[in-house]
Protein backbone atom coordinates (compact mmCIF):
# COMPACT_ATOMS: atom_id res chain seq x y z
CA UNK A 1 0.00 0.00 0.00
CA UNK A 2 1.25 3.29 -0.83
CA UNK A 3 0.16 7.09 0.01
CA UNK A 4 0.11 10.06 -2.08
CA UNK A 5 -0.34 13.51 -0.74
CA UNK A 6 -3.38 15.19 -1.97
CA UNK A 7 -3.81 18.49 0.30
CA UNK A 8 -3.09 20.12 3.15
CA UNK A 9 -5.59 22.35 5.69
CA UNK A 10 -5.33 24.15 8.44
CA UNK A 11 -8.82 24.91 10.51
CA UNK A 12 -9.25 28.03 13.36
CA UNK A 13 -10.79 26.52 16.12
CA UNK A 14 -13.24 28.83 18.61
CA UNK A 15 -12.61 28.51 22.11
CA UNK A 16 -13.09 25.14 23.80
CA UNK A 17 -16.89 24.39 25.32
CA UNK A 18 -16.00 22.30 28.16
CA UNK A 19 -18.88 19.53 28.73
CA UNK A 20 -17.45 17.99 31.44
CA UNK A 21 -16.36 14.18 32.24
CA UNK A 22 -18.94 12.14 31.38
CA UNK A 23 -19.63 8.08 31.28
CA UNK A 24 -17.03 8.05 28.41
CA UNK A 25 -14.39 10.67 29.27
CA UNK A 26 -14.13 14.40 29.71
CA UNK A 27 -15.91 15.90 26.16
CA UNK A 28 -14.87 19.31 24.87
CA UNK A 29 -16.29 20.91 21.80
CA UNK A 30 -14.84 23.63 19.67
CA UNK A 31 -16.55 25.20 16.73
CA UNK A 32 -14.72 25.47 13.16
CA UNK A 33 -14.35 29.41 12.55
CA UNK A 34 -12.54 29.18 8.91
CA UNK A 35 -8.92 27.94 7.60
CA UNK A 36 -7.56 27.12 4.17
CA UNK A 37 -6.97 24.11 2.39
CA UNK A 38 -3.77 24.08 -0.26
CA UNK A 39 -3.11 20.97 -2.71
CA UNK A 40 -3.16 19.91 -6.18
CA UNK A 41 -6.39 19.35 -7.09
CA UNK A 42 -8.21 20.77 -3.82
CA UNK A 43 -7.52 24.13 -3.15
CA UNK A 44 -9.80 26.80 -1.37
CA UNK A 45 -11.43 28.31 2.30
CA UNK A 46 -12.44 26.28 5.17
CA UNK A 47 -16.10 27.27 6.22
CA UNK A 48 -17.50 28.09 9.05
CA UNK A 49 -20.22 25.91 10.75
CA UNK A 50 -18.64 22.90 11.55
CA UNK A 51 -16.95 21.56 14.67
CA UNK A 52 -13.89 19.61 16.44
CA UNK A 53 -16.31 17.08 19.18
CA UNK A 54 -13.28 15.82 21.35
CA UNK A 55 -13.50 12.77 23.68
CA UNK A 56 -10.23 13.03 26.05
CA UNK A 57 -9.70 9.46 27.85
CA UNK A 58 -8.39 9.06 31.35
CA UNK A 59 -5.58 7.92 29.28
CA UNK A 60 -4.74 11.12 27.99
CA UNK A 61 -5.24 10.57 24.24
CA UNK A 62 -8.40 12.28 22.89
CA UNK A 63 -10.70 10.56 20.26
CA UNK A 64 -11.71 12.82 17.82
CA UNK A 65 -14.82 13.75 15.81
CA UNK A 66 -14.74 16.51 13.37
CA UNK A 67 -17.04 17.98 10.67
CA UNK A 68 -16.47 21.01 8.33
CA UNK A 69 -16.64 22.05 4.86
CA UNK A 70 -13.97 22.73 1.68
CA UNK A 71 -15.21 25.77 -0.41
CA UNK A 72 -13.03 25.08 -2.92
CA UNK A 73 -11.42 28.12 -5.39
CA UNK A 74 -13.53 26.83 -8.26
CA UNK A 75 -17.15 26.84 -6.63
CA UNK A 76 -17.45 23.34 -5.19
CA UNK A 77 -18.33 22.60 -2.20
CA UNK A 78 -16.59 19.37 -0.13
CA UNK A 79 -18.12 17.93 3.14
CA UNK A 80 -15.55 16.46 5.47
CA UNK A 81 -16.15 13.83 7.96
CA UNK A 82 -13.03 12.61 10.25
CA UNK A 83 -12.40 10.63 13.58
CA UNK A 84 -8.98 9.92 14.91
CA UNK A 85 -6.94 10.25 18.07
CA UNK A 86 -4.34 12.64 19.40
CA UNK A 87 -1.89 12.09 22.27
CA UNK A 88 -2.11 15.19 24.62
CA UNK A 89 1.80 14.89 25.37
CA UNK A 90 4.42 18.00 26.23
CA UNK A 91 3.93 19.40 22.89
CA UNK A 92 0.66 19.12 22.31
CA UNK A 93 -0.12 20.75 25.50
CA UNK A 94 2.75 23.75 24.56
CA UNK A 95 0.38 24.32 21.68
CA UNK A 96 -2.65 24.52 23.36
CA UNK A 97 -1.28 26.65 25.90
CA UNK A 98 -0.33 29.51 23.07
CA UNK A 99 3.52 28.65 23.58
CA UNK A 100 4.78 27.04 19.97
CA UNK A 101 3.51 24.74 17.54
CA UNK A 102 3.97 21.13 17.84
CA UNK A 103 5.02 19.75 14.47
CA UNK A 104 3.84 15.65 13.10
CA UNK A 105 6.45 13.93 14.69
CA UNK A 106 6.08 15.64 17.90
CA UNK A 107 2.85 13.13 18.84
CA UNK A 108 0.66 11.16 17.63
CA UNK A 109 -1.98 12.86 15.55
CA UNK A 110 -3.94 10.68 13.16
CA UNK A 111 -7.00 10.88 11.42
CA UNK A 112 -9.27 9.33 8.90
CA UNK A 113 -11.15 11.87 6.83
CA UNK A 114 -14.23 10.65 4.46
CA UNK A 115 -14.73 13.44 1.78
CA UNK A 116 -17.91 14.33 -0.39
CA UNK A 117 -18.97 15.82 -3.10
CA UNK A 118 -21.85 16.08 -5.99
CA UNK A 119 -19.56 18.42 -8.20
CA UNK A 120 -18.71 16.63 -10.90
CA UNK A 121 -14.91 17.91 -11.21
CA UNK A 122 -14.57 16.04 -7.85
CA UNK A 123 -16.69 12.40 -7.81
CA UNK A 124 -13.02 11.03 -7.21
CA UNK A 125 -13.26 11.93 -3.63
CA UNK A 126 -15.99 9.70 -2.88
CA UNK A 127 -14.46 6.84 -3.99
CA UNK A 128 -11.07 7.29 -2.55
CA UNK A 129 -9.34 6.24 1.08
CA UNK A 130 -7.70 9.33 2.81
CA UNK A 131 -5.99 9.16 5.95
CA UNK A 132 -4.37 12.62 7.80
CA UNK A 133 -1.54 13.41 10.18
CA UNK A 134 -1.82 16.53 12.00
CA UNK A 135 -0.40 19.10 14.59
CA UNK A 136 -1.83 22.06 16.55
CA UNK A 137 -0.82 25.98 16.18
CA UNK A 138 -1.31 28.37 19.45
CA UNK A 139 -4.29 30.35 18.41
CA UNK A 140 -5.51 27.32 18.39
CA UNK A 141 -5.24 26.34 14.59
CA UNK A 142 -4.87 22.42 13.73
CA UNK A 143 -3.05 21.74 10.68
CA UNK A 144 -3.27 18.16 8.49
CA UNK A 145 -1.38 16.73 5.81
CA UNK A 146 -3.96 14.68 4.00
CA UNK A 147 -3.30 11.51 2.06
CA UNK A 148 -5.45 9.39 -0.22
CA UNK A 149 -4.01 5.72 -0.54
CA UNK A 150 -2.96 4.52 -3.30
Amino acid sequence: MELAHEFTFNARLAPSVAIGPGPYGDRRIREVLGGEAWGERINGRVGTGGSDWVLVGPDGWGRLDVRLTIETDDGAAIYVQYFGVIEYNQAAGAANAGERSSDYPDHYFRTAPRLECGDERYLWVNRTLFVGEGRLHPGPVVEYRVHRVL
